[in-house]
């Protein structure tokens, strides 16, 4: 599938900030066999003083910008084109939960896709008691890992209510999962938590999701703004996998990745510091349109 991505996110400021540097992650990457980024162009308001491009330690594309000058709004744009493959549906040659641990322990390698980096507590998904008994609860009959991710994943979505006045970006998981109520933000981080609890590394992925369905399908939750889902290794023959609990599906051609790491602090899509006093407000349009 090939996809043309707009997406904005915009802020105001109730007192001009006098000077601000920003970290942004928007623009979706190249994944051999998975997405290929034909074009992109990211267009921020007002100019900035400064801008440097980068790839940080996950693989993910950085603009780092800096204002020096006294400003009142800031808005990103990001118009991509970019193709999805179709990710093809293999045999289960996932191990059993129990000997995944002895795998973990036989890679040696701790560049962005070692398990390594996946398995403890992270700032938004921390390793909790109750994630932890929740998981095992569910994962006690699964036949491989791959069924534990799907059946902790598939759960979730059924005992949690997709709610976008339920939670803020700063909400702790633990509360979200206490209350069965959140975003796509708040199914991830309890399921990496969950998934970490039985020894199965997980990690956060944030991209975007086609806005209209083809006929006869329904809408997926999360589709007018960022989405987030999962990713699990699931051993040396199965590797990482994508799975999104808020829609309970394995991500798929509807889903264009823009960002993975531990969790949300990793690859928030806008992230910075401001010097400035009051309030402020933000928006966010995303538009994912189907390119025949």
């Amino acid at each position: 599938m090939r996809y043309d991505v707009r997406a904005v996110i915009g802020y105001s400021y109730e007192s001009a900030a006098s000077a601000s540097r920003h970290l942004v992650r928007l623009k979706p990457i190249d994944l051999p066999g998975v997405q290929r980024l034909v074009a992109s162009h990211l267009k921020v308001k007002p100019q900035p003083d400064e801008w440097t491009s980068r790839t940080d330690f996950f693989g993910n594309q950085v603009a780092e910008v800096a204002f020096l000058e006294p400003h009142s709004e800031i808005s990103f744009e990001l118009r991509s084109r970019v193709e999805v493959s179709v990710r093809a549906q293999s045999l289960d040659i996932t191990p059993r939960l129990g000997p995944l641990a002895a795998e973990i322990q036989a890679v040696h390698q701790l560049d962005a896709a070692s398990p390594h980096h996946f398995t403890g507590s992270s700032i938004r998904s921390p390793l909790h008691p109750e994630t932890t008994a929740y998981a095992k609860r569910i994962v006690a009959d699964s036949p491989s890992v791959l069924s534990a991710v799907e059946a902790v994943g598939r759960t979730l979505h059924e005992e949690m209510t997709f709610d976008a006045d339920a939670t803020t970006v700063d909400t702790p998981m633990r509360e979200a999962f206490a209350a069965r109520h959140g975003v796509c933000q708040d199914f991830s981080h309890i399921m990496i938590s969950a998934l970490r609890g039985v020894g199965i590394p997980a990690g956060y992925v944030s991209g975007f999701l086609r806005t209209n369905p083809p006929e006869g399908q329904p809408r997926l939750e999360g589709a007018d703004a960022m989405h987030a889902w999962v990713m699990a290794w699931c051993g040396s023959e199965g590797g990482w996998i994508e799975y999104d609990p808020t829609n309970a599906v394995f991500a798929g051609t509807d889903h264009i990745l823009v960002a993975r790491g531990r969790d949300f602090a990793d690859v928030s899509p806008v992230r910075g510091t401001m010097r400035t006093s009051g309030d402020h407000t933000s928006v966010q349009q995303v538009d994912v349109i189907p390119v025949s």
